[in-house]
């Protein structure tokens, strides 16, 4: 059994949709990131840095029970313990490829553009630009490798895909203000619709709906999301 460790946002609807597509069992254990949920012993006992998603997976090598944090260790982990979505083998350097810009560039940046747009105080126009244009630029590199492309990497739906569907289903908080966000990168559009419509990506977007998170954003909010910003007490 797959024990996901669960917030309503971009990186762990990936491992959802994952589960969903692969109709492996799981439960779902919510944490609620704005208050705190994630900085408890108890789940930095699973995920030392902190944050969502994580597993636990029950029946893992040799039947013990392991524990993977990190959206993308979370992904490459279930699709070799499947043999699913992983693509042909001469493709997997591919794979690989794409999978680390999506875990090193376009989920990051995109990160960092959404909270400089909706989160940061007035005045940082510096890094709102930095992050937003970054967010964009990584945007183009996925656009003009998908050309003629149907998936990411190779002639399969993988691991990559669902990735990246992750961070462009926020693409109207990426690049706020736009009508259409993902007009301007039309072979990237074209992928997240192609994953958006199947089955599995209703189911994930659905994950965690009937749980009371949080929705306001106060003090404790902004303490919990980011402590960096706070100086530890004295």
């Amino acid at each position: 059994m797959i024990r996901l460790y669960f917030h309503p946002t971009p990186n762990p609807a990936k491992v959802a949709l994952f589960l969903e597509d692969a109709g492996l069992p799981y439960e779902t254990h919510p944490v609620d990131t704005s208050k705190g949920e994630q900085h408890t012993p108890g789940f930095r006992a699973i995920n030392p840095n902190g944050k969502v998603p994580a597993i636990i997976d029950t029946d893992g090598p040799a039947g013990k029970e392991v524990r993977v944090f990190d959206s993308t260790a979370i992904l490459i982990y279930l699709a070799e313990k499947t043999g699913t979505f992983l693509g042909k083998a001469a493709d997997r350097p591919e794979l690989l490829s794409w999978l680390l810009f999506l875990a090193s560039g376009l989920g990051p940046f995109s990160g960092q553009a959404v909270h400089f747009q909706f989160a940061a105080p007035e005045g940082e126009a510096y890094a709102l630009n930095r992050y937003r244009r970054e967010a964009e630029r990584h945007y183009q590199v996925l656009n003009d490798h998908l050309e003629g492309r149907t998936y990411i990497a190779g002639d399969d739906y993988t691991i990559a895909d669902m990735s990246a569907w992750g961070w462009l289903d926020r693409a109207s908080r990426v690049r706020k203000g736009a009508d259409d966000p993902l007009a301007p990168f039309p072979n990237l559009k074209r992928l997240f619709e192609t994953v958006d419509k199947r089955p599995a990506a209703a189911r994930a977007r659905a994950v965690g709906k009937d749980h009371p998170f949080k929705r306001v954003s106060d003090e404790e909010t902004k303490r919990a999301l980011f402590p960096s910003n706070y100086p530890p007490a004295a």
